[in-house]
């Protein structure tokens, strides 16, 4: 999926949401433990239910990771499922890669090639070696750690250089020579507010994939107010305050209310700021 397909389903349906995926097994309904594969059954409902209201789902992999075997196949089985029920959402495989050369390549062959993803998110403290490899995709995006949502993230990403430059700044300055806005987009986590400005002075074109809204206590109004383009340039993501909204029966249709609530609110912001 390309740049300008991101932005047309932004406008059709008047979402910037991104569902994150996390699925743990010892927080499913425990109704789903009798299936052959909890965790599909749990994802599938959840897409179900959320679609029209979000462009785009992120799989963190460490949830499937800790499966084994199993984990795997029903982040593939998932991937699949929504590659031929639902081909408008962009698909973001959460697996914070990043490697030597020939490392990278491997992953990005894991991940583009074999389960066909659209994005991977990347850590970038190796350098230009350990990223390239995923920017060689065509049609392939690369979403790289900038700022992020933890508190830990000021243990480094604000250390200044001798110029005053932040960490993050330079990782914002430098990735762009890297790659472009159709191809690169950046992390930053919605509980830096005010910070996007900063973002957006380094970088004011690029696609912010922005995790942290919910759960982790970030404001969707910040967000907007500091990191909304003409063209929207977020992609907002929330995780548990979506798919675990009920640990009952009505696990999915619980989803689906918290997932058109967001949705609501976001339609509102991108009236606001003249993207729709």
């Amino acid at each position: 999926m390309n740049r300008e397909q991101i932005i047309e389903q932004i406008k059709k349906k008047g979402s910037f949401l991104c569902v994150g995926l996390d699925t743990d097994i010892k927080k499913i309904p425990e109704h789903l433990l009798n299936e052959e594969d909890p965790i599909f059954a749990f994802n599938k409902a959840i897409i179900d239910a959320t679609a029209p209201y979000c462009v785009a789902y992120k799989p963190n992999t460490a949830f499937y990771e800790s499966l084994g075997v199993d984990g795997w196949k029903a982040l593939d089985r998932t991937v699949r499922y929504l590659r031929e029920n639902y081909s408008d959402q962009f698909i973001i495989a959460d697996a914070k890669r990043g490697d030597i050369g020939n490392t990278s390549s491997l992953y990005a062959r894991a991940f583009f090639e074999n389960m066909g993803v659209d994005a991977i998110t990347v850590a970038p403290y190796m350098g230009f070696d350990s990223v390239k490899p995923f920017m060689e995709y065509d049609g392939k995006w690369v979403i790289l750690l900038a700022l992020t949502s933890n508190p830990g993230s000021h243990d480094f990403q604000f250390r200044t250089d001798m110029t005053g430059t932040r960490l993050f700044e330079q990782v914002l300055e430098t990735a762009q020579k890297w790659g472009t806005p159709d191809n690169l987009m950046f992390v930053v986590g919605a509980t830096q507010g005010a910070m996007f400005a900063e973002v957006r002075r380094v970088a004011p074109s690029s696609f912010l994939l922005v995790p942290g809204v919910g759960a982790q206590g970030g404001s969707l109004e910040d967000v907007a107010k500091w990191g909304i383009t003409h063209e929207c340039g977020l992609l907002v993501n929330s995780s548990r305050g979506i798919i675990y909204a009920s640990k009952g029966e009505d696990f999915a249709e619980a989803a689906a209310a918290e997932a058109r609530k967001l949705r609501d609110h976001m339609t509102i912001l991108l009236s606001t700021y003249g993207v729709i």
